[in-house]
């Protein structure tokens, strides 16, 4: 059974430990976990990983956020992965920082790189990973605050929580995305 996991981020070394990168640093952080390195392929920097007789594809687009949708729908069509097998790891501004919770549809809520995948994907209806951020920035300063990095404080915090993340990811691959709910949302 194959499995795609995107990470959704941007590429350059002033996005790299931006609060809207956190689908990278999720990524980055099971890379590390298996000892796997990441190598570049079309739209993406890709690992694979095999955990508990499954097949895990690691993705990380290089389209840019508000492209992401063009990378996943090439890897999906290119692996043969059904819908169901995708999990997108994205930033939330809704979720207080270090919240977790999985989705199996929803809306974009106004995140440009999750607009793209409903418009590549022609579809609502494929599970994501919200990785809350915080909302701690005035009128007007949303696009500032996501390209910001994360505080002192959040640095501190970050390890555990994307170890949290990939515990989940693990989960949606091996049990699926309603247990995993059930197991880990609250």
């Amino acid at each position: 059974m194959k499995y795609l996991i995107a990470g959704l981020g941007n590429i350059g070394a002033e996005y790299e430990l931006t609060r809207h990168n956190i689908g990278f640093l999720t990524l980055d952080r099971i890379a590390d976990n298996h000892k796997i390195q990441f190598s570049t392929d079309r739209l993406v920097e890709k690992a694979e990983l095999k955990y508990k007789g499954k097949q895990i594809h690691l993705i990380k687009p290089t389209t840019f956020m508000n492209l992401s949708g063009k990378a996943i729908s090439y890897w999906l069509q290119d692996l043969k992965i059904p819908k169901e097998n995708l999990l997108v790891v994205v930033d939330d501004l809704a979720l207080p920082f270090g919240s977790l919770r999985m989705r199996t549809k929803g809306s974009a809520a106004g995140h440009n790189g999750l607009k793209n995948i409903e418009l590549l994907l022609n579809d609502q209806n494929y599970s994501r990973l919200r990785f809350g951020i915080g909302n701690d920035f005035g009128k007007g300063q949303q696009i500032d605050f996501v390209l910001s990095n994360f505080s002192q404080e959040e640095f501190k915090q970050l390890p555990t929580v994307m170890d949290k993340a990939a515990e989940m990811v693990y989960s949606f691959c091996t049990i699926g995305a309603e247990r995993t709910m059930n197991f880990f949302n609250n």
